[in-house]
């Protein structure tokens, strides 16, 4: 049996069946309606002949209610957004000014009502927070999206609740803001009032996981989330139904597998900036650090017009994999882009390599929605999930049976792949090589202010180390031990590199939603080379440089003798 077959088996009838049984009511985190799809692909999985496991775990939930914007004795339509602040009946009030970029703007805001261009996002909204506003209003396209305005990743603990919006937060479409600027660019403005509601709170939500076992513990996690806004028949309903779909067809070939595939079914994604991966990476550290090879992850897949499958998210030692796959079935060159920190990527801290979060993208467009999309989703090289991607216009007739079952099939594809092959396909070579080149960069920024010899010898012996490992792996006769001593030595560096490339803080916590960079532990190198020197600033930077350095060598040290270690073990 080969890959072809399982290809084959894919079927869009189905597929549109599982996505119409979902995407059939709202999902809100933690409501009825949602339970009731969680049951459903239980339903589906029980009947493939899996034992899925239905929870509740407590979450910090944040659902947009309602929302009004007064100006000029008019009533404007607006939204509100998750982990916004509530107004009360009183609302907030002020003079209104309009900032075409808040880059390097010098407008002062304070107590004023600030109005920006874009999508509602946390370090948005958290620059109108420190800089004094009263509220702030963005301006989106044709459709107002819904959003999310917390960088606090999960549920929040003591040590970052403080860090949740304070600030009443809307969203109005481009049409209401032309005449929004109007009136902020008036001379003779007079103030407006925003009033929000937002239901925010703890509350009980779902998480379903299943397993299709192999003969071993090492497993290769499958995850999408199930919660929406508005009916998410897109987002995210055709990503459930892939999934059922994946779990349909690898049930039938649970012989073939080397390592077992997990599915995870996540709520807490739209409205508690996942809080349901993460809760469920702080209570299975340990399984997943010992025992998660690789996350797959999938959103909003199968829509109309979404003909573009060379720019999503991946890791660069997943990239080949994906490239593979993609070629294959799409008969495209994906290219990749590097992970933002978004859609439930929950599991870096453990060290789990990542590839996907969406596929299929728009081709670029110029709207101001398609330009905000394709700078999300796509770098800037494609046109994002569609118009409609978190609107009410999120509705099954968005959906492509053929884009659907061509996403599936490249989905079982990798998960066949990552499950089935005798040495897991992660290619650590390109991994210590982005990180090598990073650490090159940080040291001409630095200047000599900052020594990273010892860093840049070590990670040059782990290329040259890694280099050798996947010499030996290209062996076609390799012993049943010897296979197992490179899928090992292929983790334990996936446990060094993923972290030290992705992971700014402690490994067992979660790090804002802010975009990472590479290795960005050491950004602060940034920081510390424009500080005036031999200044109290300059010498606290200069000692959290060093024991960042010290980390980060020793890390290395590990990782080269773990791998001449395996080399010794395996000739």
């Amino acid at each position: 049996m080969n890959q072809a077959t399982i290809l084959e088996e894919v079927n869009a009838d189905f597929l549109m069946e599982y996505t119409k049984n979902i995407a059939k009511e709202v999902r809100l985190s933690g409501s009825e309606e949602e339970l009731r799809a969680f049951q459903y692909v239980e339903m589906k999985l029980k009947e493939f002949g899996l034992q899925p496991v239905l929870e509740l775990c407590d979450a910090f939930i944040s659902l947009p209610v309602k929302a009004e914007l007064h100006a000029q004795g008019k009533q404007f339509n607006c939204i509100t957004h998750a982990m916004g602040a509530t107004t009360g009946e009183e609302g907030c009030s002020g003079e209104m000014v309009y900032i075409e970029t808040k880059e390097n703007s010098d407008v002062d805001i304070q107590s004023k009502i600030v109005l920006l261009e874009g999508l509602a996002t946390g370090p948005s909204v958290e620059w109108a927070q420190k800089n004094g506003a009263a509220g702030a209003i963005f301006i989106n396209a044709e459709y107002t999206h819904e959003m999310i305005v917390s960088s606090v990743w999960g549920s929040p603990t003591t040590e970052t609740v403080s860090l949740l919006p304070s600030l009443p937060v809307a969203s109005v479409t481009i049409s209401v803001g032309e005449e929004l600027k109007a009136i902020a660019n008036s001379k003779d403005a007079e103030e407006v009032t925003l009033r929000t509601t937002v239901d925010t709170g703890w509350r009980k939500i779902p998480i379903l996981t299943a397993e299709i076992k192999a003969d071993t513990d090492k497993f290769v996690l499958f995850s999408g989330h199930i919660d929406s806004w508005h009916y998410g028949a897109m987002d995210n309903g055709t990503a459930n139904a892939t999934m059922i779909e994946v779990a349909r067809i690898m049930s039938m070939h649970q012989d073939k597998l080397v390592r077992s595939v997990r599915f995870a079914f996540w709520s807490g994604h739209s409205h508690g900036r996942y809080a349901s991966s993460t809760w469920y990476a702080d209570h299975h550290w340990e399984d997943l650090h010992e025992n998660g090879m690789v996350h797959i992850n999938i959103d909003s897949v199968g829509a109309k017009g979404a003909t573009v499958l060379t720019e999503a998210n991946c890791m660069e030692e997943t990239k080949e994999a994906v490239r593979e796959s993609v070629q294959k079935i799409a008969e495209q060159t994906f290219v990749g882009t590097r992970y933002s920190r978004a859609g439930d990527q929950s599991f870096w801290g453990m060290g789990m390599p990542s590839l996907l979060m969406g596929l299929s993208e728009q081709p670029p467009g110029t709207t101001p929605a398609a330009k905000a999309f394709g700078e999300m989703f796509g770098g800037g090289k494609s046109g994002g999930y569609g118009w409609w991607w978190h609107s009410t216009e999120d509705t099954i007739d968005k959906i492509d049976p053929a884009n659907l079952k061509r996403d599936c099939q490249i989905y079982v594809d990798l998960v066949y792949k990552f499950a089935t092959s005798q040495i897991i396909p992660i290619n650590q070579q390109k991994a210590i090589n982005e990180v090598k080149e990073a650490l090159q960069h940080y040291e001409e920024t630095a200047g000599g202010a900052v020594k990273l010899t010892l860093t840049l010898e070590r990670a040059e012996n782990l290329v040259g180390a890694v280099k050798k490992l996947y010499e030996f792996a290209e062996n076609k006769n390799l012993r049943k031990d010897q296979l197992a001593l490179i899928n090992d030595a292929i983790q334990n560096l996936s446990h060094t590199l993923v972290p030290l490339n992705y992971v700014k803080g402690d490994i067992f916590d979660h790090d804002l939603a802010v975009n990472p960079v590479v290795v960005p532990s050491l950004n602060k190198i940034n920081e510390f080379t424009s500080c005036e020197k031999d200044t109290p600033k300059y010498f606290m930077l200069k000692n959290e440089m060093q024991r960042t350095i010290n980390r980060i060598n020793y890390s290395l040290l590990k990782a080269v003798r773990m791998t001449e270690s395996t080399l010794e073990k395996i000739q």
